[in-house]
């Protein structure tokens, strides 16, 4: 479960991951989400993950989507992760973000967040995860059904 954060800015915000058993270290942005407990729905998930993650205290009203849902592969240096995805979004005012829901992997691998315009986005000098944000932001602008997006890769080391 995955969730696109736009302020009122038109920001999105993303956070640095990486995979720290590569030398040199290989980097990447994600959206903010995670796995969802057993017995949770998709939007407690979100809701949880936000605040984890965060800071930001949100409801399941708040909540827009579902936006799309994936199946990706992550390959790592350590593990290949298969994961059933579903994106949400929410929108609200610009805040300053806190870490200090993470978990002690997410202190070691998340370096960074950023609050995004789409102009940065689509000039970004690392890849971003999922790939097509920019279109998946699109498609919340516009409203619509959820898009299935199918089967993708995201990987530093192939699956």
């Amino acid at each position: 479960m995955r969730v696109l954060v736009i302020d009122d800015r038109e920001r999105i915000l993303l956070f640095r991951d990486s995979d720290l058993g590569l030398t040199p270290v290989p980097h990447w942005w994600i959206t903010p989400g995670g796995g969802v407990d057993p017995g949770e729905r998709d939007e407690q998930a979100a809701v949880r993950e936000i605040e984890e993650e965060t800071g930001l205290v949100i409801s399941e009203g708040d909540l827009v989507g579902p936006l799309a849902i994936r199946t990706v592969l992550h390959g790592y240096s350590d593990r290949v992760v298969t994961q059933a995805e579903v994106f949400w979004v929410v929108r609200t005012p610009a805040f300053e973000v806190s870490t200090t829901g993470h978990t002690a992997e997410e202190r070691e691998t998340m370096t960074a967040h950023l609050w995004w315009t789409r102009e940065e986005l689509l000039a970004a000098d690392e890849p971003i995860w999922p790939a097509d944000l920019a279109a998946l932001w699109d498609h919340a602008a516009r409203g619509g059904p959820a898009l299935d997006l199918g089967v993708v890769e995201e990987s530093t080391v192939p699956a």
